[in-house]
């Protein structure tokens, strides 16, 4: 799905093929140009041989046998990459409306390299375009038609999102726009391992989105053994960015932490942790380790401790729940799974 290229095929019509097209597209997620009835013949014939929506899936995908799935788009310069839909029950009733989020993947790949992630085992190749994104996005809903559609989208897949900001923030407000998907900013949210100049720039847009900072340890030491961009950004200069986005936009900041057993885990990595998290708009969120074969992931007991001792010195804390192991969901894995067959 070359978006660029739609534009230039639909330069010389009515304005009003924008509207229609953007319908089908992204409203009603159609998958031929066949099925869009109102837009003349000849027209649906020449954006079928220029503007062809097919997206190749590596991936089979029944959505009513399991409503978490793991995707590998291939693009179309045989680059791979992945993406994730996690459906979860909203409301207290039995008949509960499945809620569907899309994670979206912003790079081919990561230079990110953080010792405990399948996506940087590769390196990294190239930066996705924004339809590139938008195009993982349609992938779903064309899945759940019928069923559902996507409600929230998080830039947390393969890559950092603010290495290839021009792109991401391209594809924020086209997911944004009421012309096309029509997502709300607060249904949209993006994780960085801590790109201060991206935190800052972000803070500037007027489109105010979900944001989550990669953290993972309590110290800079710790953090750039796990993470080698950490070198780079400390986490004293990461605060000071997030805290001037937090007074900017005045909306709250989560901090992802996975648990590595015997690597941040310890209690004293949560005390130290805490006096860093210990302000208003901070909310923590610690995360079961999806193991990739280097370390392990920590004991549900340990993860418990942790989470008391954070909670015990004030600091906002939940735990994610964890679906992605049985489908391979950390990012990465099943592209290198892939590229072992």
């Amino acid at each position: 799905m070359n978006l660029e290229k739609l534009s230039a095929t639909l330069e010389k019509e009515p304005k009003y093929r924008y509207q229609q097209v953007n319908k089908f597209l992204f409203q009603d997620y159609i998958s031929s140009w066949q099925e869009a009835s109102s837009l003349p013949q000849v027209l649906r014939e020449k954006l079928a041989k220029e503007c062809p929506l097919e997206i190749k899936s590596e991936v089979k995908i029944n959505l009513k046998q399991k409503g978490n799935q793991k995707a590998l788009i291939s693009l179309a310069d045989g680059a791979l990459i992945e993406t994730v839909l996690i459906s979860q029950k909203s409301g207290k009733k039995e008949n509960k409306e499945a809620r569907y989020t899309v994670c979206v993947s912003t790079q081919v790949g990561c230079p990110m390299a953080c010792t405990f992630c399948a996506s940087g085992l590769k390196g990294f190749t190239r930066n996705l375009s924004f339809g590139e994104m938008i195009e993982q996005v349609v992938f779903w809903n064309r899945a759940l038609k019928g069923i559902g559609k996507v409600d929230n989208v998080v830039f947390m897949g393969m890559g950092e999102p603010f290495l290839n900001y021009q792109e991401f923030i391209k594809a924020v407000k086209f997911m944004n726009n009421p012309e096309t998907m029509n997502i709300g900013a607060r249904r949209l949210s993006v994780s960085t391992a801590g790109i201060i100049s991206g935190i800052k720039r972000l803070a500037g847009e007027k489109i105010q989105i979900n944001l989550a900072i990669s953290l993972h340890a309590p110290t800079d030491s710790l953090r750039q053994k796990l993470m080698p961009v950490a070198g780079k950004n400390k986490i004293e200069d990461i605060l000071r960015a997030v805290d001037n986005y937090i007074k900017k936009t005045g909306r709250r900041v989560m901090f992802e932490y996975v648990l590595i057993k015997a690597e941040n885990d310890s209690e004293q990595n949560a005390l130290t942790l805490a006096k860093l998290m210990a302000k208003p708009l901070y909310l923590v969120n610690l995360i079961p380790y999806n193991e990739t074969g280097r370390y392990r992931a920590s004991q549900p007991e340990t993860i418990k401790k942790f989470k008391e001792i954070l909670e015990s010195k004030g600091v906002a804390t939940t735990v994610r729940l964890s679906f992605g192991a049985e489908i391979e969901a950390a990012c990465g894995q099943l592209k290198n799974r892939r590229a072992h067959k």
